[in-house]
C-alpha cells in the first residue's frame, strides 16, 4: 500500500492525533499532512520534558496547511467530547500517554489518569462516534519478564515489571473489551524504542549526546549489557499511516481453546513495531562518539528497578498485514538526528 493508497483511503474527514505535540504525535501528523490528509492534533502539552520543543512541533504543524490543534488533558472528558463532536474523525490515532519507565516508581498517579482514565476517556468518544478505526500506541515494555528473544505478538504478555508496563498491558485489555461488547475496531502498536530527529530529551540516546558533547560521564545500566531494538521514527510513522485506514476485523480462524494472543474474535488486534534486530548500547554510543566527535566517559552500572534487559520486535505480523518493516539502520537513523540536534542546539527550531 502506497502513500496515495492509504491517504485516499482515510477520506476527507480529518485523522484525530493525540500527543500532537509529542514525538511521535509530531511525526505522525507531519506526514499525514504532507500526502494531504487533515489533522486534528490533541495534547496538553505537559512538562514532562523540555514544553520549548513540544512548542516548536507545534509550531511547525500549524503551518500546515489541514492541521487544526487543540490544547487539553486526554483526563478532561467534556474537552475531549468538545473535539468529536466538532471535528467527527473516522480515524483516531491515539498516541498521548504519561511516558517513561522509571518515572511510573516516582509518580505512578500520573500514570492513572493519562494511561487508564485518559485512555477510557478515547475508548467512549470513539463508541459513541462510531470511529471507524482507533489505533493506539501500546509499547514493548509490556513484554516485561518475557524471556524468549524475537519478541513475538503471539505470546502472552503477563508479568510486566513497570507500571508504565502494566498501564499498557491494560489499554489493551480494555481496548478488547469494547472491540467486543461495542464492535469498536482497535489495533495496538507495540513501539520499540523510538528514536530520531525532534526526539524525547528525557531518551537515552538524547541524554547521551548531550552528555557526549560536554564531556559530561553516561551511564550505561545492566553493567553495560542492555541491548534494545532501536527504531527509526519514519518506520514508525510509516507503520501507524498504513495501518489507520485498515481497520481491525474479527479472526475468523480464531480458536478459544487454544487462543492467539496478538488476535481475537472480535475486531481486536495487536502488532509489533520493531527494527527486527538487538543493538547493544555501547553501539549506540560508538555511533554517537562519531557523529560528534568525542569520546564518551562511560560509568557501568546496575539494572534499575522495572527495566528489561533486551527487546528484540518480531515484525512478522505487521509485514503480512500491510507489506511494510521497518529498516533504517542504527548509523543512518543517529546520523539524521544528532544532524538535527546540532540545529537545536543552535537554536534553529524555536518556537518563540
Amino acid at each position: 500500500m502506497g502513500e496515495a493508497d492509504w491517504a485516499a483511503a482515510l477520506g476527507p474527514e480529518p485523522v484525530l492525533v493525540t500527543g500532537a505535540a509529542g514525538f511521535v504525535g509530531y511525526h505522525l501528523a507531519e506526514r499525514l499532512l504532507a500526502a494531504g490528509v487533515s489533522v486534528v492534533g490533541y495534547d496538553d502539552v505537559n512538562p514532562y520534558y523540555d514544553v520549548s520543543l513540544k512548542r516548536a512541533r507545534l509550531a511547525r504543524l500549524a503551518g500546515r496547511a489541514g492541521f487544526r490543534f487543540v490544547e487539553a488533558g486526554l483526563e478532561d472528558a467534556e474537552a475531549l467530547s468538545r473535539v468529536f463532536e466538532e471535528a467527527r474523525p473516522r480515524y483516531v490515532a491515539h498516541l498521548a500517554a504519561q511516558a517513561g519507565v522509571r518515572y511510573s516508581i516516582e509518580n505512578p498517579a500520573a500514570y492513572g489518569a493519562s494511561n487508564l482514565t485518559g485512555f477510557l476517556n478515547i475508548l467512549e468518544c470513539c463508541r459513541r462516534a462510531k470511529v471507524a478505526h482507533l489505533v493506539y500506541a501500546s509499547s514493548s515494555s509490556v513484554y516485561g519478564a518475557e524471556g524468549r528473544a524475537p519478541f513475538t505478538e503471539r505470546r502472552s504478555v503477563d508479568h510486566p515489571l513497570s507500571l508504565y508496563a502494566a498501564t499498557k498491558k491494560a489499554n489493551e485489555a480494555m481496548a478488547h473489551s469494547y472491540a467486543h461488547v461495542h464492535g469498536l475496531p482497535c489495533t495496538g502498536l507495540r513501539f520499540f524504542t523510538v528514536y530520531g530527529p525532534w526526539g524525547r530529551p528525557d531518551m537515552a540516546y538524547f541524554l547521551f549526546a548531550e552528555a557526549i558533547a560536554e564531556g559530561r560521564p553516561i551511564r550505561l545500566f545492566n553493567e553495560g549489557r542492555m541491548e534494545r531494538d532501536f527504531t527509526y521514527i519514519d518506520d514508525v510513522t510509516e507503520g501507524v499511516a498504513r495501518l489507520l485506514p485498515r481497520p481491525a476485523a474479527p479472526d475468523p480462524d480464531f480458536d478459544r481453546s487454544a487462543p492467539d494472543p496478538s488476535r481475537s474474535f472480535a475486531p481486536w488486534r495487536v502488532f509489533n513495531i520493531g527494527n527486527r534486530r538487538m543493538e547493544r548500547l555501547g553501539a549506540l554510543v560508538s555511533i554517537l562518539e562519531r557523529e560528534i566527535g568525542r569520546k564518551a566517559v562511560i560509568e557501568l552500572a546496575p539494572m534499575q528497578p522495572g527495566d528489561v534487559e533486551r527487546t528484540w520486535a518480531d515484525v512478522s505480523g505487521l509485514m503480512e498485514e500491510v507489506g511494510f518493516r521497518p529498516d533504517t539502520p542504527l548509523e543512518e537513523g543517529l546520523r539524521r538526528f544528532v544532524a538535527w540536534w546540532w540545529d537545536w542546539k543552535a537554536g534553529a527550531y524555536r518556537a518563540d
